[in-house]
């Protein structure tokens, strides 16, 4: 299950999801999280999920790898259609056992929030799979430049969530490699009831909580050591700028997403 876990992962390449600048593909991505939650009809969605996987299919990534991402939210999806499925009222009634009832319209809203959330975590991880942590940090400190006029830390909180993302496949394997070594020990997380294997997690957590303070210890010595001082006459070796690339990407992203958010409209 960890290793399902590729959020925060990059993956290089050469598509034009690759080369197109940072600011680009974080404005595409809130603009089809944005239009997921606008929509709630299926050809809408219909629009936007082949516009999701052209965008996969265009960064040349296995979609096998990006689906294998959503085996850790599992659960979460199940639970929150589960409750939709109940808790929906309207439609035809297709099934009752006391309290509990499904409908028609249940069926179809539970099934849109399946597909809601799938499109979401696949769009979300496409910013981290075709953009480098320093391309990352970099596109957010320019989008949020205009907050610095209030003297907001634009650049530490920049800094901040792009080596968030950064430590997550560090964290992923470094929590698998002691669950192995607690297992050889004859440790067990598979069995028992939910009481028991919250504490067969102890032993896991406090050796994380110290490898994790341990690392964040050694990042902080290494950024001294290399005179780090935040924003304060920082130059960059490459540019962002605006290109062909994020021309292209736009205006793609402009037709998929206007022409969802019209036809739901329409419809």
């Amino acid at each position: 299950m960890l290793k399902d876990i590729t959020l925060g992962q990059y993956f290089p390449g050469t598509s034009i999801l690759h080369r197109a600048d940072p600011r680009t593909k974080i404005l595409l991505v809130m603009a089809v999280i944005i239009a997921l939650f606008v929509c709630n009809e299926w050809v809408p969605f219909a629009v936007l999920a082949v516009c999701i996987v052209g965008m996969v299919y265009i960064a040349r990534l296995k979609l096998r790898m990006v689906m294998r991402g959503l085996k850790p939210l599992v659960f979460i999806i199940l639970f929150t259609a589960v409750l939709n499925l109940f808790m929906t009222a309207g439609g035809e009634l297709l099934w009752r056992a006391g309290p509990l009832s499904i409908t028609s319209a249940g069926v179809n809203k539970a099934a849109l929030i399946v597909v809601r959330l799938i499109l979401l975590v696949v769009g979300a991880s496409l910013l981290t799979y075709t953009t480098s942590p320093i391309q990352l940090t970099d596109g957010l400190e320019r989008l949020l430049s205009p907050l610095k006029k209030v003297h907001a830390p634009v650049h530490e909180l920049a800094m901040m969530m792009s080596l968030a993302l950064r430590f997550i496949p560090t964290l992923v394997e470094e929590t698998d490699k002691i669950m192995s070594a607690q297992r050889a020990r004859g440790a067990d997380f598979d069995n028992g009831n939910l009481l028991h294997r919250a504490k067969a997690l102890v032993p896991i957590l406090v050796p994380l909580f110290v490898s994790a303070f341990r690392r964040a210890d050694e990042l902080a010595t290494a950024m001294e050591c290399r005179l780090y001082r935040g924003d304060t006459g920082r130059t960059r070796l490459r540019q962002l700028r605006f290109g062909r690339d994020d021309a292209v990407c736009a205006l793609a992203a402009v037709l998929f997403i206007g022409g969802a958010i019209v036809l739901q409209i329409v419809l």
